[in-house]
């Protein structure tokens, strides 16, 4: 069974996602699982807006469509009563909740993420078993690193390889603070969303230096595959993302795709629900 570990829905017309006012605008509209049809993946369902009503509407999506073993979601981690908010929120899952992602990218403070205030609330984060789903890119990585160090034990995994500028070809930076994340061993990292780092052409070789320090880094068994549906339709497929990430599975830990591709997925979200059968009559996108 293969499982997509970043897949997202969204519906502008029932919520705010302020992003995608500056988004291309293929994707300023609804995307919900008719618009995936015949995918027989399973999936975790990630927030795409800083709103808990968002965390909700993922889980309406998710106990609506089969496959859906989880979700990521948010909430405010600078509420004084985010405990509460964060229990509300596993309960009304009822064990769907498996991780949480602030929208770090889009905060412009820098080294948020490093802030004292937050301490008690990633305190709650390891304490309720959750994971820390990063989105990062480059200038925050140096604050998540300071992070982590305060919470040993809580499992972590960093959004599309903390999102390098390979259109730019900038690596050495990037690459060195990625072996330093790498060597906590509660710190996973998603295959997902690098082609639509590459500009405009989409060219997968253009990934080869970054993905190969991925595996050197984290190993097979820390790689988690995603593919960041729908943000991804900019400059590809479902179906050709995931055949050029075969690819390079292939090519670096050809023993390991399983893993990769659903059993690193597993042991990081731990997912509260059973996986659903697989129907082998089905072709998968």
């Amino acid at each position: 069974m293969i499982i997509d570990a970043h897949r997202h829905y969204w519906d502008p017309s029932r919520l705010d996602y302020a992003w995608l006012a500056h988004a291309p605008s293929s994707l300023r509209r609804a995307f919900l699982p008719a618009d995936l049809p015949g995918n027989t993946d399973a999936c975790i369902l990630v927030q795409a807006a800083p709103d808990e009503a968002e965390t909700r509407f993922l889980f309406e999506m998710a106990r609506d469509v089969p496959g859906a073993i989880g979700v990521v979601g948010w909430v405010d981690l600078e509420s004084p009563d985010v405990e509460t908010r964060l229990d509300r929120l596993i309960a009304e899952g009822g064990g769907l909740l498996r991780g949480v992602r602030p929208m770090v990218q889009d905060i412009s403070d820098t080294a948020w993420l490093a802030s004292p205030s937050l301490d008690g609330a990633f305190d709650l984060i390891t304490a309720r078993g959750l994971v820390f789903d990063a989105l990062v890119d480059n200038r925050h990585l140096r604050a998540l690193h300071e992070r982590l160090g305060k919470h040993p034990g809580l499992r972590t995994v960093i959004d599309h390889a903390a999102k390098p500028d390979i259109a730019a070809g900038a690596f050495a930076e990037w690459a060195g603070a990625i072996a330093r994340l790498a060597q906590m061993p509660d710190v996973y990292c998603k295959l997902s969303g690098l082609l639509t780092l590459t500009g405009p052409s989409a060219d997968p070789l253009a990934l080869e230096p970054y993905v190969t320090h991925l595996f050197e880094t984290f190993g097979a068994g820390r790689l988690v595959w995603g593919s960041d549906w729908p943000v991804l339709t900019t400059h590809t497929t479902y179906g050709a993302w995931k055949t050029c990430a075969r690819e390079f599975v292939h090519r670096h830990a050809p023993r390991a795709a399983d893993a990769v591709f659903g059993g690193n997925a597993l042991t990081l979200y731990s997912p509260a629900s059973p996986l659903p059968a697989h129907d082998a009559s089905r072709t998968p996108a």
